[in-house]
């Protein structure tokens, strides 16, 4: 049987991340990527020779990319006969009129935590709900700082179940380059419940969530405290043990100079990761707290990449390759070389 064909429509901060990812999973297969424009991050394909396909949204953009010298390897109609499925990473709102392409075409489609959840079968994450996702035709993945919220919230609720979370997130205004945000020397409060927590309840239904959001004029990972109300009994210790076991949690130590977003990232770029990429969400071991039922931690998540691992889990949830939540999470996490 041959491996499913994927499209990556989008180009940008998020869908170069999705194609390295689809590109490292050995049974998958990337048809190629498709943007609008010349944009920095297509000058960066061509110019790193071209390791995907490239294809325009329609024909009237290919004269920008031939002008600068970007070979384009033809339209998006053009990629769709030769696609199963599409990790859809425009901006948001562009998703929901691209769907009615993919729905005329016939073909599944994936979309990131910008699109509203009503044009999508499931809102997803691999490990919490990955069984709802099964066969489905359009699914839509958690945004950042929720796909790493629910992991940990996740792992605990499986081990000894949660009650009640209450978060507090200290987000990252904007990514790296994204000037015309202009938040500077500001910490920009929203109000509660932050959105973040609504969908952890939508994912999540048994869990009480709210919290605080944050906007700080950083560019490098949010931080996210906390708060766990537990339903069994659980120490630091046997917390920390249960973090360090999930593949896709790294628990770190300020001790050891993992003591900021930015150390986080410097370390994943002092590793050679790929744009200092990092798929894990951190833990900070000197935060892990207890007080009664109640479990304190705060966790840094890499808004730009963290999302990549639950999007491949997407993928083999909508075309069924694993109808088996730990295989399926087993194989992204092999893929990507992940602990």
């Amino acid at each position: 049987m041959s491996n499913p064909r994927v499209l990556v429509v989008g180009y940008g901060v998020i869908g170069q991340r999705l194609a390295d990812g689809v590109a490292r999973q050995g049974d998958m297969d990337l048809v190629g990527v498709v943007d609008v424009a010349p944009t920095l991050s297509t000058r960066a394909l061509f110019e790193s020779g071209m390791p995907f396909r490239l294809f325009v949204a329609a024909l009237e953009q290919k004269a920008a990319f031939d002008a600068v010298g970007i070979p384009v390897a033809g339209t998006l109609d053009d990629a769709l006969g030769e696609t199963d499925v599409v990790l859809d990473s425009t901006p948001g709102g562009v998703g929901r009129k691209n769907k009615e392409i993919y729905e005329a075409r016939g073909i599944k489609a994936i979309f990131q935590g910008g699109e509203k959840n009503d044009i999508v079968d499931v809102f997803f994450h691999g490990y919490a709900n990955y069984e709802k996702g099964l066969g489905k035709d359009y699914l839509k993945l958690t945004s950042c700082n929720t796909t790493g919220l629910i992991r940990a919230v996740d792992c605990l609720d499986r081990a000894v179940g949660v009650e009640r979370v209450m978060v507090t997130i200290i987000r990252r205004v904007a990514d790296p380059g994204d000037t015309h945000r202009g938040l500077v020397d500001v910490a920009q409060v929203e109000p509660v419940p932050n959105h973040q927590a609504l969908d952890l309840m939508t994912i999540m239904p048994h869990v009480e969530a709210t919290g605080l959001l944050v906007h700080v004029p950083t560019t490098h990972g949010h931080i996210v405290n906390v708060i766990a109300t537990l339903k069994n009994p659980l120490d630091k210790a046997g917390a920390i043990e249960l973090f360090n076991a999930h593949p896709r949690i790294r628990v770190v130590k300020i001790a050891e100079g993992f003591n900021s977003n930015t150390a986080l990232f410097r370390y994943a770029r002092d590793l050679g990761n790929k744009r200092a990429d990092m798929y894990e969400i951190a833990v900070f071991d000197e935060t892990v707290a207890v007080s009664g039922r109640e479990l304190m931690f705060a966790i840094n998540i890499p808004q730009e990449a963290v999302v990549t691992p639950e999007t491949m889990d997407a993928i083999r949830a909508a075309l069924e390759m694993q109808t088996d939540r730990l295989e399926a999470v087993g194989l992204t996490n092999q893929y990507l070389g992940m602990k």
